[in-house]
């Protein structure tokens, strides 16, 4: 059905004359009345009468006008979707609790006119992927992880680096500390369901653990923060890695402690990643808004996969 046909059997609808809907769409009332004639041909029914004051809905035109103004509507909506400037800026975060969330937040405060879809998907990958098929407009995410290189269409600028607590249950035996140094988690089960091997957070622990000899156990089905939490309240010998920046709620009666991790500490770099020709309006706003934050600080660690290239000696 030609939409432009269902457009003008509205418009005429609502002008209730063929020359007010032919100067409402900028064509002649001749050709208003060949679109309506070949709408009707092709339905098989009268859809309007004409009165002494131009022309009103058959029945049959009645029961057809709701279905066509859907369709109209639907046609508006898949326009708008592929439409830069009319529809939101999709943006894709590890989880909904952590620092990239935050940092999102910040800039829709900063930015209230900018309409913002909020998406997590899976690992660096599945970002990339829906980067390059423009589903989404950016991503967070620990690049460049080994075995992820990414694409040359795809940019990436690190923005925050955010550092690491240890969680812990009242019973444990660091729940007491004011911090804890890193190098002093060897021997202390850390528990963490849900690394999945080869994504780009599994990437970082593996370097984390090799460099600091520590045991992180990823055994046991993740059923999600609230079951983690009452794990660790409950067991004193676990506990578990949660970013500084986290946002969690947990019963009083937890007890839980955030540890802070000294010498180093133990930073996981967010970066922001988008396509070198995304058209979007609000991406360079975004961009903008995210100034590198603590990048690198003294007396932190990253993977040596997230650090800069150190430049070349003299006379190599």
């Amino acid at each position: 059905m030609d939409l432009e046909t269902v457009r003008t059997c509205a418009a005429v609808a609502d002008a209730g004359q063929f020359q007010k809907a032919a100067a409402e769409l900028s064509i002649t009332q001749q050709a208003v009345s060949k679109r309506i004639a070949a709408l009707e041909r092709q339905l098989g029914v009268r859809l309007f009468t004409r009165t002494p004051r131009g022309v009103e809905p058959t029945i049959d035109g009645q029961a057809f006008l709701p279905h066509a103004r859907e369709l109209l509507r639907a046609a508006d909506r898949a326009l708008a979707s592929v439409r830069a400037d009319r529809r939101p800026l999709r943006v894709d975060v590890i989880n909904s609790r952590g620092a990239a969330s935050g940092l999102l937040r910040d800039f829709h405060r900063a930015h209230p006119d900018v309409d913002l879809d909020v998406v997590m998907l899976f690992d660096v990958d599945t970002a990339v992927a829906a980067i390059r098929s423009g589903a989404v407009d950016a991503s967070f995410r620990a690049v460049p992880a080994p075995g992820h290189p990414l694409p040359e269409d795809i940019a990436a600028v690190r923005v925050l680096d955010e550092a690491l607590h240890l969680l812990t249950g009242p019973a444990h035996a660091l729940a007491a500390a004011r911090s804890v140094p890193l190098a002093g988690l060897a021997g202390h089960r850390i528990w963490m369901p849900g690394i999945v091997p080869g994504t780009e957070w599994a990437c970082y622990y593996d370097d984390l653990v090799a460099e600091f000899g520590l045991t992180i156990e990823a055994t046991g089905p993740n059923f999600g923060s609230d079951a983690l939490l009452d794990t660790i309240a409950d067991t004193p010998a676990l506990a578990t890695f949660m970013s500084e920046q986290t946002r969690l709620v947990w019963p009083a009666g937890h007890g839980l402690r955030r540890v802070p991790i000294t010498d180093p500490t133990p930073v996981y770099p967010h970066s922001l990643l988008w396509h070198r020709d995304n058209p979007h309006p609000a991406l360079p706003a975004l961009r903008a808004h995210l100034t590198p934050r603590a990048l690198d600080a003294p007396g932190t660690w990253t993977p040596p996969w997230t650090r800069p290239a150190e430049p070349p000696h003299p006379g190599h």
